[in-house]
């Protein structure tokens, strides 16, 4: 910092750096405005950072609002002897999990009316627990019901920079994300009668890109 407390953009670009490899979770321009100095830029010194490290093994992402160093997707397969937790879903949630990307911010009933089946409680407990699902605003309609989205560790999670980075419905399928049978007029999940639903509730899990 120089006498007249101004910091120079190579500084600040140091201290964003050090900041995001210090940190446990993805940091949002108002995290880092609250570390630096008063008069730093940080949103210039995430640009130059991402120049920086463009193309590197660890890249500078984008989470959400928030930014976090990342292994560059390319080299994610030196990562796999370093996994030790599949996370398992029945398919009645992963469904829910679709319908909430897709349709975010989504109440409850609105959940059950694409689906064609109530909401099982410990469905969205499951989802909320994970971290990839969280309480939305209240809708302003008779009874404020809460709506539901997707979280930041959702989208970390999947190497999304956002929603608008959701694959396609083909995509979804070949993953096992989705039912390969005939979908709904929404055009998220496949068609089920209750007793399927049911069946798959109790039945195993799919695993969600076998991360």
């Amino acid at each position: 910092m120089t006498a007249s407390g101004f910091v120079p953009i190579e500084a600040q670009e140091r201290m964003v750096e050090a900041l995001l490899f210090a940190s446990a979770a993805p940091m949002t321009l108002r995290d880092l405005a609250a570390r630096m100095p008063v008069g730093s830029d940080p949103a210039e010194a995430l640009r130059r950072l991402r120049a920086r490290y463009d193309g590197r093994g660890v890249e500078l992402v984008r989470v959400g609002d928030a930014w976090a160093f990342r292994t560059a997707a390319d080299l994610g397969f030196l990562m796999q002897q370093q996994v030790v937790e599949t996370r398992r879903l029945s398919r009645a949630a992963t469904e829910t999990l679709a319908i909430i990307a897709y349709h975010q911010p989504v109440t409850r009933a609105e959940i059950e009316e694409l689906r064609g089946v109530a909401a099982g409680r410990g469905t969205l407990d499951q989802l909320i627990g994970m971290g990839w699902v969280r309480l939305g605003r209240r809708r302003q309609t008779p009874g404020r019901p809460v709506t539901f989205v997707v979280t930041d560790v959702f989208l970390d999670h999947f190497g999304l920079s956002g929603t608008d980075d959701l694959p396609g419905l083909a995509e979804l399928r070949a993953a096992g994300l989705l039912d390969t049978r005939p979908p709904m007029s929404s055009g998220v999940a496949g068609a089920k009668s209750h007793h399927d639903i049911a069946a798959d509730a109790d039945g195993p899990g799919d695993d969600l890109f076998g991360d």
